[in-house]
């Protein structure tokens, strides 16, 4: 487009700041390593933007800044990674500003997942889908890449989503459902009662090892719960450990809660080598996953959680989440969910303290409820 001189400004818009300088524009098919050298554009990193010889201009956009697409106008823009977009209104603020020339265009390119937005788009007769499999980028990959990853997620959910390119529905008899999340999501979060960092540690690190579940989230005192932040990822146990703490401060947390079925004292331990005053309280399964899972996706249904912005990898390990999860046959373990059921039970599910004293004269009341003579008042 801007060989042709249909396009003199152009937006860069990707998942974040960093994803749309260092994959966008300086990565291995970035902006600054395709085509011959006497076409690439000038980068100017201090200003956001590139510009080539015949004038045309890209700005760089973060998807996690709406606001600043909001009074740009654009006759081109690239959206990459749509489907991790943690805030939809940046799509809705491009839109508004995409209107230049005598034919604006949007390309997006994106691994698929079943999202309003998304759906949206493919269903729309303007929009020109085309479709590509990792196999079909063989000669561009490491071999060790792709026997591995084939290997270990061929034939499973995420595998057909992340190799081959396909849009999912919601898997029958998941616990969560994207509609359901998405009817709750908010963008924004009101005054806090209690935060809490839960985290659900790997017990390795090697390559293909299971990832560290860590999930910022609170409540109100409504009893309204609100997930603000996932920052799993596969860490070392001193990486983990400093991400949890990096959570905690980062959010101005009251705790931080993690399950120690596996590590033990090591868990808090390894806490308390980043940050000796952390506050920390130990949690252990005496039930399985889905049992422990399912009075928060309860929660869900009654409207009561609300995702900050949207949380793409949580959210697809939650609507993959079976009552007959098998972790072999999905290929992964949901270390991201457990991470959420552990801050969610904490901070909604959980016995109040002094919860035998209230009980009591909750009882004692009733008791005294039902000696009242019928005709009297109850008020």
């Amino acid at each position: 487009m801007v060989k042709e001189k249909k396009a003199r400004r152009i937006a860069l818009v990707g998942a974040t700041a960093l994803d749309a300088r260092s994959v966008m524009v300086e990565g291995e098919s970035g902006l600054l390593s395709i085509g011959p050298p006497y076409e690439r554009p000038r980068y100017e990193p201090s200003l956001h933007r590139l510009s080539w010889d015949n004038g045309a201009v890209a700005t760089l956009f973060s998807a996690d800044e709406p606001n600043r697409l909001r009074g740009p106008q654009h006759d081109l823009a690239w959206c990459d990674e749509l489907a991790a977009w943690r805030y939809p209104a940046a799509w809705d603020m491009l839109m508004f500003g995409l209107r230049l020339g005598q034919d604006p265009r949007c390309v997006v390119t994106t691994t698929p997942r079943p999202i309003k937005l998304l759906r949206e788009l493919i269903a729309d007769p303007k929009v020109v889908v085309t479709r590509g499999r990792t196999e079909e980028n063989a000669r561009n990959l490491a071999p060790a890449f792709l026997e591995q990853i084939v290997r270990r997620y061929q034939g499973t959910r995420l595998g057909r989503q992340e190799l081959d390119g396909e849009l999912l529905d919601d898997m029958p008899g998941a616990l969560w459902t994207h509609a359901l999340i998405d009817a709750a999501r908010v963008t924004g979060a009101p005054d806090l009662a209690r935060i809490v960092v839960a985290i659900d540690p790997a017990v390795s690190s090697h390559e293909g090892a299971d990832e560290t579940g860590i999930v910022v989230a609170g409540s109100d005192r409504d009893g309204h719960g609100y997930v603000l932040a996932d920052a799993s990822g596969r860490y070392a146990p001193a990486e983990w450990a400093r991400a949890a703490i990096a959570a905690y401060r980062e959010h101005d947390a009251d705790r931080i809660v993690a399950e120690v079925n596996n590590g033990g004292e090591m868990v808090e331990a390894t806490l308390r080598v980043i940050d000796p005053s952390v506050p920390f309280t130990a949690v252990h399964a005496s039930r399985g996953k889905v049992a422990r899972a399912e009075p928060v996706a309860a929660l869900y249904e009654q409207g009561r959680v609300h995702h900050l912005g949207a949380l793409p990898l949580l959210e697809d390990q939650m609507c993959a989440f079976t009552a007959s999860f098998d972790r072999n046959a999905a290929g992964y373990s949901p270390d991201r969910v457990d991470a959420l059921v552990w801050a969610l039970t904490d901070l909604l599910l959980a016995p109040m303290p002094g919860g035998g004293v209230f009980n009591l004269y909750r009882d004692r009341a009733t008791e005294a409820l039902e000696q009242v003579d019928p005709g009297e008042s109850r008020g």
